[in-house]
């Protein structure tokens, strides 16, 4: 990322960089595309346990897990949570999944993970 200055009514430059879009690629993660998925599967979990009121407990009976994990999605430690693994959690709470592959032609980009947004899942409110 390059380094932008702005300058403010007191003439002070403050130094800022833009981000990509994905946060976890500015901070230097290994594999930036598959933890936003992640990060993105363990929102929609925890707005879904939010909008069915459910205890952690109920949503780990739900989803097969035991409390102390579901505690960890809610906080966002998912570096024991795979893709498959948070999507299993999502069919435990009664969501469809739908995976549809598509074939990247062009030779500079690289395939990626994504979780398409929803919009029946954006009235949901953490």
């Amino acid at each position: 990322m390059a380094k932008k200055r702005k300058n403010n009514k007191t003439s002070t430059q403050i130094e800022y960089e833009e981000s990509s879009g994905n946060v976890f690629a500015d901070f230097g993660f290994e594999h930036p595309k598959e933890a936003n998925a992640k990060s993105d599967l363990a929102l929609l979990i925890v707005k879904i346990i939010d909008y069915r009121k459910l205890t952690q407990s109920k949503a780990a009976a739900l989803m097969k897990i035991d409390q102390p994990k579901v505690s960890k999605i809610t906080r966002g430690l998912l570096t024991e949570f795979t893709i498959e693994r948070l999507m299993r959690c999502l069919l435990g709470l009664g969501c469809d999944l739908e995976i549809k592959p598509t074939l990247t032609l062009s030779k500079t980009a690289t395939p990626s993970i994504h979780v398409a947004k929803n919009a029946k899942f954006k009235k949901l409110r953490v």
